[in-house]
């Protein structure tokens, strides 16, 4: 079980670039390459899906803490040739930063280095990560370089340090961006020939033998661990409608995993382009997204709207996040200001805003019982949006919220009969019962109907 872990200079270096060249280049070589993503965020994820044709799993120590992020990679890893796991930030930027996460894992970092305006200075900055803090290093990587000169006077300033090659400027390679970041994997936000010209500008001018030979075996795992598993329950007790379209995307992977496990089977649907909830289900799961980008067509869809208020009108349980929330709101009014109805289910509307995003990692407490957990419980998850619940709600709140700093926000998770909804991304790895008590909330559900 091999990993390196692609860490950069600052945001924006390219470090997604190089990580999903590299993650491509090693799968065109026959191997089987594992991603992870370092952090909360859920686009890289799914483009790192695209390059290594496997889903990737965000590791992330303050939602989930050492332990579950350790036995996560180690389990993931263990029928891979290599894993690959893209930072986030700067490597040393964070309380619980890129660098603490290569030290938790003990995997060798590629650090990529954007070279743009820059030449002999570049060996400075690279000396610079190198002894602020004792994190195992791989080598290095420069990004934009503008000729084979340019490269040659960017690797003999480091010292100290494998260079282990560049990407050079002229690479015709963009992830397209938006208001909440890069564009999703569910968009195809590069076309077939810029992929392949991606991975074969890393198999040219990046050493891929270097890498796969530096990439460290993780050790002190126990790798026959049972603490949870990744794999289907023999026998699934609850059948689940997990919404994912282009309008609902994010998910943690974990989350439908541990599902599973819990005894729950997953049943994918459409909210833009089926009719209804897929007959049979016993609860729906409506996860984050762009729910705003195809406001039309999600409005349009008269039957599935019904069919969701109706399902919830009748008591059966249903879960949204952030995007999903907004689904179940009266309707959304889109940057423009034009106002799309929705589902209905819960008493207001959301709007989007233009000013700051709502964005950090949330610590909740759960005021009363409910399908996430008992009333106490801690759960933690992150947000990260650019709309806002409109007017003043009388729906119930069932989460006391805080952020990563302790500050204390306002109340949220609002509730209607069996349906639970706020703008909280849960990471079902942060607390073990989290998954339990969702299949046997469900469960109790049918009893009583």
């Amino acid at each position: 079980m091999n990993g390196v872990l692609i860490a950069g200079t600052h945001s924006g270096c390219g470090k997604t670039t190089a990580a999903l060249g590299i993650m491509a280049a090693l799968k065109s070589r026959g191997l089987k390459v594992q991603p992870f993503k370092a952090g909360p965020d859920f686009i890289d994820s799914g483009l790192h899906r695209l390059a290594a044709g496997l889903s990737s799993r965000n590791l992330d120590l303050w939602m989930c803490g050492e332990d579950y992020v350790k036995e996560l990679f180690c389990k993931v890893s263990s029928n891979a040739d290599i894993s690959v796991v893209e930072g986030v930030m700067g490597l040393y930027d964070g309380q619980l930063s890129t660098a603490k996460l290569a030290s938790v894992l003990n995997l060798p970092v590629i650090l990529v280095v954007d070279a743009y305006g820059m030449a002999e200075s570049a060996g400075a900055v690279v000396k610079g990560f190198v002894s602020y803090n004792v994190v195992p290093f791989a080598g290095v990587i420069f990004n934009r370089v503008a000729s084979e000169r340019h490269y040659m006077r960017l690797k003999d300033s480091v010292k100290d340090i494998s260079v282990l090659g560049y990407l050079p400027r002229n690479i015709e390679f963009e992830i397209p961006h938006r208001h909440l970041g890069l564009h999703t994997a569910e968009d195809e936000p590069f076309s077939e020939e810029q992929f392949t010209q991606l991975t074969e500008t890393v198999v040219e001018f990046i050493d891929l033998d270097s890498i796969v030979q530096k990439s460290s075996r993780v050790k002190g795992q126990n790798e026959n661990s049972q603490t949870f598993s990744i794999q289907s329950s023999a026998s699934s007790v609850v059948k689940i409608a997990v919404a994912y379209d282009k309008a609902f995307c994010f998910y943690y992977q974990d989350n439908l995993d541990l599902l599973r496990e819990a005894g729950a089977e997953i049943v994918l649907f459409s909210p833009l382009d089926d009719m209804n909830i897929p007959e049979g289900v016993d609860a729906v799961y409506l996860g984050g997204g762009y729910p705003e980008l195809h406001a039309a067509q999600l409005s349009q869809n008269t039957l599935m709207l019904d069919s969701v208020f109706t399902a919830a009108k009748k008591g059966m349980p249903i879960y949204a996040e952030c995007g999903g929330m907004m689904y179940l709101s009266q309707g959304i009014e889109d940057f423009d200001g034009k106002f799309f109805r929705m589902a209905g289910v819960f008493d207001f509307k959301t709007c989007m805003t233009k000013s700051r995003a709502h964005l950090g990692y949330r610590q909740v407490s759960l005021k009363k019982d409910c399908i996430l957990g008992n009333s106490g419980e801690i759960l933690r998850g992150h947000e990260f949006h650019y709309s806002s619940v409109a007017g003043f709600p009388k729906t119930d709140t069932l989460y006391a919220i805080k952020d990563s700093a302790e500050y204390t926000l306002a109340d949220e998770g609002y509730s209607v009969g069996n349906a639970l909804a706020s703008y909280v991304h849960i990471h079902f790895g942060s607390n073990k019962n989290i998954s339990r008590s969702f299949v046997e909330f469900i469960k109790e559900t049918l009893w009583k109907t």
